[in-house]
């Protein structure tokens, strides 16, 4: 019995010897599996950080580079709305110029017709009259004209009547 004991006990310790081998082998499998893991998910972590860091430098060039185009589109503008409106300012005051000089040259015109009118106004005046004076003249003519046919006609009453000698008004 002692020695079936003792092959109990020398069974009961080889099972359990093999039952920790057996848990040994698969803990230093399972520890070398997670071992691995950790070392492909920390290199895939690395691999992910540099992806990430380059894309992230590569969009920070562009935006830095869109920055710069902006700016010098911004320059650009600014200039161009400033000369423009320069433009208009200086086309605005041209046309005050070019209105007001039209202006006083209107007035002058204005004025001078003006004068020449009143000047034609007075010829005008002078010549009625002296049409009028002229006309009076050879009405004060034709009158003495007459009498003095008519006297002259009295003379030489015989000679001439005063039917061939129609009357002048």
């Amino acid at each position: 019995m002692s020695a079936l004991q003792q092959f109990r006990e020398k069974a009961h310790e080889d099972g359990r010897k093999k039952k920790e081998e057996s848990i040994s082998s698969v803990s230093t499998e399972v520890k070398s599996k997670i071992d691995e893991l950790k070392s492909k998910l920390e290199k895939e972590r690395q691999n992910f950080s540099k992806a990430l860091s380059k894309s992230s430098k590569e969009c920070e060039n562009i935006l830095k580079d869109e920055a710069a185009k902006f700016e010098e589109l911004h320059k650009k503008f600014v200039k161009d709305k400033a000369d423009h409106l320069q433009g208009l300012k200086d086309t605005i005051s041209k046309f005050e110029e070019d209105k007001e000089r039209l202006y006083m040259r209107y007035e002058q015109l204005r004025k001078k017709e003006k004068t020449m009118i009143t000047e034609q106004e007075k010829f005008c005046t002078e010549k009625l009259a002296q049409l009028e004076e002229s006309l009076k003249k050879k009405k004060r003519g034709d009158k003495t004209f007459s009498i003095l046919r008519k006297t002259l006609g009295s003379f030489l009453e015989n000679e001439a009547s005063d039917e061939e000698f129609p009357p002048d008004e």
